[in-house]
């Protein structure tokens, strides 16, 4: 049963890219390996393996988990990107549309392995980031927690295949925030003060900032 609820997907973009680091979106939350990935609705190969992944593992929560009823509705992790968020029924980012969205993630005892195309582990964090694309392995499993039954989704194994434009844009290029003559500038001391336009990214399921 465990086999038929992993899934290998095909090219996809990652994004709230925490891969090397446990985090949690709130003071308080278990922290955890995450990213969300985003597969494009045209690779029906994908979707229809994650969506028997999922049946897999409902049945497997009928059997293990739920005293052998499958509850009415069973919340999955699966959302469409062209939808709103479940959080606040606020609409995905631009990013997420014409595509399947989805968080996987894994506890902090559990950091997942990285590699390149050729599957070579990535050592250099800074090549792995929110934009790039790849593929991701997962398994779909059933649980009850303070009596709420659902669907959630494993981190495994992620592969790099290429890079991507950095999802939430890059820093700005000073001559271009202060004029031209900022790199003849003398430093200044003191606190820092925030960029104009630094504003937090939103998560497009939690609809938490970042």
């Amino acid at each position: 049963m465990d086999n038929l609820c992993n899934v290998t997907t095909g090219r996809a973009r990652f994004s709230f890219v925490h891969l090397y680091k446990p985090y949690a979106y709130q003071p308080g939350q278990e922290e955890k390996y995450q990213v969300t990935v985003l597969v494009p609705k045209s690779d029906v190969d994908t979707k229809a393996r994650i969506d028997a992944a999922i049946e897999a593992a409902k049945q497997k929560g009928i059997s293990e988990k739920w005293n052998g009823v499958c509850p009415p509705i069973v919340p999955t992790p699966v959302y469409d990107g062209d939808g709103v968020r479940p959080s606040d029924g606020m609409a995905f980012g631009p990013e997420c549309k014409g595509h399947w969205v989805f968080t996987a993630s894994a506890k902090a005892d559990y950091p997942p392995e990285i590699v390149d195309a050729m599957g070579n582990p990535i050592i250099n964090q800074s090549e792995v980031y929110s934009g790039m694309y790849g593929r991701v392995n997962v398994t779909f499993f059933p649980y009850m927690f303070g009596g709420k039954k659902g669907i959630g989704c494993g981190l495994g194994p992620v592969q790099k295949l290429e890079d991507g434009e950095v999802l939430g844009g890059s820093m700005p290029k000073a001559s271009a925030v202060f004029g031209t003559g900022a790199t003849n500038a003398q430093p200044v001391t003191g606190a820092s003060q925030p960029v104009a336009g630094s504003a937090r990214r939103i998560n497009p399921i939690t609809g938490l900032p970042m």
